[in-house]
This record gives C-alpha cells, sequence and structure tokens, in this order.
C-alpha cells in the first residue's frame, strides 16, 4: 500500500512539472549585429611607380644657312641646294626603365560620383637616336656627297599635372593636363666629303613645355589575392592597392642650335638648326593608396 502511495506521488509531481515548463516563454536566438559594408572612395594620398613605352611621330629638325657667301661659306646656298638637309623627319620610340608619382585625389560622394586630384610624376624615358644625312653630288663639293648627322635625345620626363575624372565605385576614369619639364640633348655635326667635321653644334639642358591626356584606374578589392600579398603595402599601412593605364601627350617646344665652324677645314659661317621634341608615351602601373576605405 506505502509503494502505490509513493507512485501516486511521484507521477503526479512530474505532471505539474511538465505543465509549469510548458507554461515558461520560449528562448529566442537574438538577430546578429548587422555591420554595413564600407563604401570605397578614392579620396586620399597615393603614391607608386609605372613602367612606359614612348614614340615620337612628328618631331622635326629644320636647318637654314646663316651666310650669303659674299664673305664667308654660302650656308644659305647650300642649305637650298640640299647639301645640308632643310628639313628631316626625327622619330623615336623606346621603353621607359623607370617611373614614380605621387598624388592627392578628393571624391565628393563616396562609391560613385565626381573626383578631382593633383599628381607629380618623374619617367626615365631615356629616348636617344641618330640620323644621318647624304647631301647630293654635287660639282660644288667635288661630285662628293657631303655627310650631315644629328642626335635627339629625351633622358627623362617629369610632369605637375591636375586630375578630373568619374569614379564608377572601384573604376576610375579621368583626364589629366598640366606642366611638363625634361632633360634633353641635341647635337648636329656637318662634315665635307673628306669627312672631315666641318661645323659642329650642341645644346644639354631643361626644356620646359605642356601636357595632356587620360586614363583609367581600377582599386583591387581587400580580399583580393593582390591585396594579401602586398608585402610592401601592408608595411606603409595603405588602404587599397589601384592598377592604372594612361595616355599622355607631352611637348617641350622647340630650340635652335647654332652649328658653327670648327676650323678644322677650310668652311666658314655657321648653320642654325632648330630641334623640337614632342611626342606620346603610355604608361601601366600601381598605386598604393592611403586614407580612406
Amino acid at each position: 500500500m506505502m509503494m502505490k502511495l509513493l507512485l501516486a506521488g511521484t507521477a503526479a509531481l512530474l505532471a505539474v512539472g511538465s505543465a509549469s515548463a510548458a507554461d515558461l516563454p520560449r528562448r529566442v536566438e537574438s538577430a546578429p549585429a548587422f555591420v554595413p559594408v564600407p563604401v570605397f572612395t578614392w579620396t586620399g594620398f597615393y603614391a607608386g611607380t609605372h613602367s612606359s613605352y614612348s614614340f615620337s611621330d612628328s618631331q622635326q629638325i629644320r636647318t637654314v644657312g646663316n651666310n650669303d657667301g659674299s664673305t664667308t661659306t654660302n650656308t644659305i646656298g647650300n642649305v637650298q641646294t640640299l647639301r645640308r638637309p632643310p628639313s628631316l623627319r626625327s622619330e623615336q620610340d623606346g621603353r621607359g626603365n623607370f617611373g614614380a608619382g605621387v598624388g592627392y585625389n578628393h571624391q565628393f560622394t563616396p562609391g560613385s560620383g565626381f573626383v578631382v586630384g593633383v599628381e607629380a610624376d618623374w619617367t626615365w624615358t631615356d629616348l636617344r637616336k641618330n640620323y644621318l644625312y647624304l647631301g647630293p653630288a654635287l660639282a660644288a663639293n667635288g661630285g662628293v656627297p657631303d655627310p650631315s648627322s644629328f642626335r635627339q635625345g629625351l633622358n627623362w620626363l617629369g610632369t605637375a599635372q591636375g586630375r578630373v575624372g568619374y569614379a564608377f565605385d572601384r573604376v576610375l576614369v579621368y583626364g589629366t593636363g598640366g606642366f611638363a619639364y625634361g632633360d634633353v640633348n641635341y647635337n648636329a655635326k656637318f662634315y665635307n666629303g673628306a669627312l672631315a667635321l666641318a661645323y659642329l653644334g650642341r645644346n644639354d639642358g631643361i626644356e620646359t613645355g605642356y601636357v595632356y591626356g587620360g586614363g583609367i584606374e581600377y582599386a583591387i578589392p581587400a580580399d583580393s589575392f593582390l591585396s594579401r600579398y602586398s608585402i610592401i603595402g601592408n608595411l606603409l599601412g595603405a588602404s587599397a592597392i589601384t592598377l592604372k593605364a594612361e595616355y599622355l601627350r607631352y611637348d617641350l617646344g622647340s630650340r635652335n642650335v647654332t652649328v658653327a665652324a670648327t676650323g678644322l677645314t677650310p668652311a666658314t659661317g655657321s648653320y642654325t638648326s632648330r630641334f623640337t621634341t614632342e611626342g606620346s608615351i603610355v604608361r601601366a602601373g600601381f598605386n598604393y593608396k592611403f586614407g580612406g576605405f
């Protein structure tokens, strides 16, 4: 009898406990916190490097004589009879060895919007070329052509430009233009038929002018393998890495070079050779961006 009472009591307690548990409110897990994805902006400083390819298709070397032959060699007549070249096309092309630049961008609206900026850069162009001209075999020069040689070079090119563009999130399309300067060298040598140097002129220095062009730049996402393996960028604390490609047209103007008699031959008087330095440059490289997202 006692055993039956104990069993009945236990069953009653279990029933009451189950009913109480059923009346308790259900435990609901809290929703994960919402973390907004940062909107990319091109605002911030940047620095980087590039390689380049330069070419010129409209450079000219024009030569005029300065003497009519009344008291000296008729250098005017020598140009008119093509003994010396009145005009010579000076085409150049070559791959640049190295380039670097720094700048700052400001984007008005993060994500997509207009971007303005300034940039200064330097490119080692290493453009040099020699040109040879052989005049006609005239009676005035003993029936032997007189050789003339020219040398023109652009060692490096620097620019200080403004940039205006439009960003489509991580893609920036821009136009650019501003001041250009470069280290140039010009050289003219005129020989007689016996290959003796009769006239010589040269000029080396900095020439200035302008540059304009445009390009496209792409910011690599932070989860890209290129970003993860950018050791230098991580050490510098860069917020993003961008890849760029651009085209520039430069013009450093013209320079007159006096090609004077050397005294090594009976020739006297002088010529003036006018060199122009202009061309195009295509550049590709990358930048480390600092600031923003």
